[in-house]
């Protein structure tokens, strides 16, 4: 085309295309390209079932003291450690007793062992004494009785050594539970640095509510305060 050509060309304005109709055009072809309805069924099943599990759709709770993990964990290791130590006191007074228990025990049983000499002389002396014979006897019986009692309360004590020996696990799993909150708490700082702005809030300006293109409808401000109050907390 020569340049006379193409001068006539753009003063008669003639076969150039009407570009005012290209949004037109455009909203033809994204028509004309929908999947057809057993494919849209399946892509929205999908997104659907992104924020679900087992078909139940997935929220994150509100920001309440009841869903405050590491205000929770705070709570959980401070009654531990005042559980624990209310134990560990049970368990001192306890073996405190038994250890009082034993040592008046061990008392009554040297008792025994010098009354049972004196007998043993007695019916030595005067064999015809049936009473002095007798006597021994049931002294003997209460030795190996208390001697049953002393065993026992070994064995208890034992018990509650091992009972000292499993409480050290719980100050451990305190120690542990601790642990992951301050990596928490280290991560929520990192976290805050990362997306720290040099504007603040306040000098910021305010987001629309709606901007033009958007498909959802524009919130209104109840909704939009609704929404801080459940994710606020």
């Amino acid at each position: 085309m020569t340049q006379e050509e193409l001068d006539a060309l753009l003063n008669n304005g003639g076969d150039l295309p009407d570009l005012s109709d290209i949004d037109n055009i455009e909203n033809t072809q994204s028509q004309d390209e929908e999947l057809p309805p057993e494919f849209s069924d399946v892509v929205n099943e999908e997104k659907s079932e992104e924020n679900s599990v087992d078909g139940e759709e997935i929220y994150p709770p509100p920001a309440d003291d009841k869903h405050k993990v590491v205000a929770q964990l705070d709570e959980v290791t401070k009654e531990s450690e005042e559980k624990a130590s209310q134990v560990l006191e049970i368990i001192s007074e306890i073996s405190e007793d038994v250890g009082m228990l034993t040592e008046k025990l061990s008392d009554v049983k040297e008792f025994l062992l010098k009354e049972k000499e004196i007998f043993i002389k007695l019916h030595t002396k005067f064999p015809h004494i049936k009473t002095f014979e007798r006597q021994i006897q049931e002294i003997e019986e209460k030795i190996k009785e208390i001697e049953g009692v002393l065993e026992k309360s070994e064995e208890m004590d034992s018990k509650l050594f091992t009972a000292l020996e499993i409480m050290q696990y719980q100050d451990i799993h305190r120690q542990k539970i601790e642990r992951v909150i301050n990596i928490m708490r280290a991560l929520i700082k990192y976290m805050n640095k990362l997306f720290e702005g040099k504007v603040s809030d306040e000098e910021r300006v305010k987001s629309a509510d709606y901007i033009h293109g958007d498909q959802d409808e524009a919130l209104s401000e109840d909704e939009i305060e609704k929404l801080l109050q459940e994710f606020g907390g």
